[in-house]
């Protein structure tokens, strides 16, 4: 999951950004609100969104009420040192989905964050299916006929980013930018190198390439002398 992270506190953005990352975050950090507010013009593949009131410049309320006004609908989880119900009403009436105090401990914003994006995802499965292959994005696991399948973490991303796209084309660009995110110095091979592992697990024909398109996954259709048992 691809997160904005809105935190000017130098010393804690670098500790959420470590700790989110190994929970399994994207994370793409601005350190104010003019910045957070560019990012959000820019990108449109942002899931979630970690936003500190105390923003310079633009302060994080102004921010959420120009998300919300141009129809932006990815959760937001308001972080901020003002313990007041008042201050607290005003962040929920301005669109965050939540509101969390500092100081807070990481535990707690991981599960709310976890929260936020089932509550997102209600009424949609949070299974993916292709062929004999499942991937199970709340819990980060693949199966091929129900066994275990044993993905890196950055290849379970690209799977799950094909998977979720499976009728579209994506480009080189679109996938670099859901897979590492826009803060991220990637050697001009890497993506090329996660593709090939991923179709020496999952089959040769497993990810179409056509030039000038990009990327999707192949046909649903079984191969002929495969099965799905």
């Amino acid at each position: 999951m691809r997160l904005l992270l809105a935190e000017d506190d130098r010393l804690l953005g670098e500790g959420l950004i470590d700790g989110l990352s190994e929970a399994g975050f994207l994370v793409d950090w601005v350190q104010d609100g003019q910045s957070a507010l560019a990012a959000l013009q820019t990108q449109q593949s942002f899931d979630l969104m970690v936003l500190d009131i105390g923003l310079p410049g633009v302060d994080g309320l102004q921010v959420l009420r120009w998300a919300r006004s141009r129809d932006l609908t990815l959760p937001v989880l308001l972080l901020t040192a003002r313990d007041a119900i008042e201050d607290r009403v005003c962040g929920l009436d301005a669109g965050a989905d939540d509101y969390l105090i500092k100081p807070f401990a990481l535990t707690e914003l991981v599960a709310r964050l976890q929260a936020l994006l089932r509550r997102q995802r209600r009424g949609s499965s949070h299974i993916l299916r292709w062929r004999a292959f499942e991937i199970d994005i709340t819990r980060q696991c693949l199966t091929q006929a129900g066994e275990p399948l044993v993905l890196s973490a950055i290849e379970f991303r690209l799977l799950h980013i094909l998977m979720a796209n499976r009728d579209q084309y994506l480009s080189r660009r679109q996938l670099e930018e859901k897979l590492y995110g826009w803060q991220v110095d990637i050697e001009s091979n890497a993506l090329d190198v996660h593709l090939s592992h991923l179709r020496k697990k999952l089959g040769s024909d497993a990810i179409v390439n056509i030039r000038n398109l990009g990327w999707r996954m192949g046909s649903d259709a079984i191969p002929h002398g495969e099965t799905a048992e």
